[in-house]
């Protein structure tokens, strides 16, 4: 991921102008990591490594979906919506 595209995606879901860690761009950022490992693997089947990568940031953006959803209920819906994914 580019450093543009990350600032971008940091824009476009922090809350203020300093924020760049809270779980909204977090799952942001994990999503777009996702989505870019997600394309490698549909070329290279085999890339095990990859898959275990992939499985690890899955499991983290759903652990912090979580704490959303437990946290701030509006805030998961619009993230869901947002980000297209499906719960």
């Amino acid at each position: 991921m580019t450093k543009e595209k990350k600032a971008e995606i940091i824009g476009k879901f922090r809350s203020s102008a300093k924020d760049t860690g809270t779980a909204s761009v977090q799952i942001a950022l994990l999503t777009e990591r996702i989505r870019s490992i997600s394309d490698h693997l549909k070329g290279q089947k085999k890339d095990y490594a990859s898959q275990v990568g992939l499985l690890k940031l899955v499991g983290q953006r759903r652990r912090l979906l979580d704490y959303v959803k437990r946290n701030d209920l509006p805030e998961y819906g619009k993230l869901l919506k947002q980000l297209d994914l499906r719960k």
